[in-house]
């Protein structure tokens, strides 16, 4: 049985949904967390539904916030328990996004996700792994579990935008073109940009390049 997602969402600026972005945080966070970057996305996307879950479990290293899995070099896991909690919480945000589509009447072509840290992680697994594609993938300052086995199991190729910074201490930048890499060879569409001087988190310029990517695969 999948778990239940509380999410936060705001609304089209035009008052007509055409288009959805899903923000997905990272570990330790929450939803609320990734949903204030729907105040400067949503003037330039008018028509566009912002939603962000909450992972589904309580953080283990940081019991305010949420966890899509355990990762073992944060909070002592086992590696079993880590690969049982992405593929446990892929269930459960399959079941997220399906319901949301539902509610909104919109179709998974017109549907991004926005992912940060262990939320680019859940979106680089989720997304291809599903049978419709998605607009797009925006993955920042994360890292693609098992990449060995994308090309295997994709089931849709939606378009794919990495960012990273360079001088990201958590998350190390060379996962971005490992990530990069593996989405190329398994014939991804593939994008790819460095914020200078930027540890682990969101630089302007890349949230504006993010914006462009978003702006060109949503509908409008």
């Amino acid at each position: 049985m999948t778990r239940k997602l509380r999410a936060g969402r705001r609304g089209p600026a035009s008052g007509d949904a055409r288009s959805i972005v899903v923000f997905l945080h990272g570990y330790g966070a929450d939803g609320g967390d990734l949903l204030s970057l729907a105040d400067p996305l949503a003037p330039h996307l008018p028509d566009t539904v912002f939603v962000a879950p909450d992972a589904p479990e309580r953080c283990v290293g940081n019991p305010f916030g949420y966890q899509w899995f355990p990762i073992p070099w944060l909070d002592g896991s086992p590696e079993a328990a880590a690969r049982e909690g992405l593929l446990r919480s892929s269930e459960d945000l399959n079941a997220y996004l399906d319901s949301v589509l539902a509610d909104e009447g919109i179709g998974a072509d017109r549907m991004a996700l926005v992912g940060f840290s262990q939320g680019t992680m859940m979106s680089l697994h989720v997304a291809p792994r599903r049978a419709d594609a998605l607009a797009g993938v925006v993955g920042f300052s994360g890292r693609m579990v098992a990449p060995e086995t994308l090309q295997a199991e994709a089931l849709s190729r939606p378009p794919v935008l990495l960012l990273h910074g360079d001088a990201d201490d958590v998350v190390p930048p060379q996962s971005m073109p490992q990530a990069a890499d593996a989405l190329v060879a398994a014939g991804f569409e593939t994008y790819t940009h460095v914020m200078r001087g930027t540890a682990h988190g969101i630089a302007p310029d890349g949230l504006s390049v993010a914006l462009a990517f978003l702006r060109e695969k949503l509908p409008r």
